[in-house]
């Protein structure tokens, strides 16, 4: 698909696909996931172990060598995630995804893209943290938001528990 505002980081094996909402606006004019000055996210991938360097932005391509990879559930879009609407996610797709490439783990870096995945009516209840249910043969777990805009959810510690996680997995893979 060629209307991708960021292209899918997806192969075979993965350990982790991370998967956002949508790009954010500086994301977007970059060109590159989590480019935004206050987003935490490749800050924290260095802090907990996922990754063993620190990287940025532009290393995006490289991520599976460390069995980490990247999606979104609205591919054609960028900006804010209010303002979405739900024909902006294609869930089909997004699911079609995790069939193909099979990850051990979809890590939704904030509530917003679990809801939209999961079914609004599922997402209210949705907690940080490994979820019970899996999404087509992919262990779930929910992170908080890696964006400024939501600073105020901010805790490291699911994403801690998500390295221990990865780490454990790893091991039995």
């Amino acid at each position: 698909m060629t209307d991708h505002v960021l292209p899918d980081v997806l192969t075979a094996g993965l350990h982790v696909v991370f998967c956002g909402t949508q790009a954010g606006a500086v994301s977007a004019r970059r060109g590159a996931y989590y480019a935004g000055p206050g987003n935490k996210f490749w800050k924290t991938l260095f802090e907990t172990g996922l990754i063993p360097e620190p990287l940025g932005p532009a290393d995006f391509p490289d991520l599976p060598r460390y069995g980490l990879g990247f999606t979104d559930v609205a591919k054609g879009t960028s900006g804010p995630d209010t303002a979405l609407t739900r024909q902006h996610f294609d869930i089909t797709g997004f699911l079609a995804k995790l069939r193909e490439h099979a990850p051990a783990i979809v890590a939704f870096n904030g509530k917003r893209a679990a809801q939209a995945a999961l079914g609004e009516e599922r997402g209210h209840r949705l907690a940080y943290g490994l979820q019970p249910s899996s999404l087509v043969g992919s262990r779930v777990f929910i992170l908080p938001s890696t964006s400024g805009a939501a600073s105020g959810y901010w805790s490291i510690e699911p994403w801690r528990e998500l390295a221990a996680l990865v780490k454990e997995t790893s091991l039995r893979r």
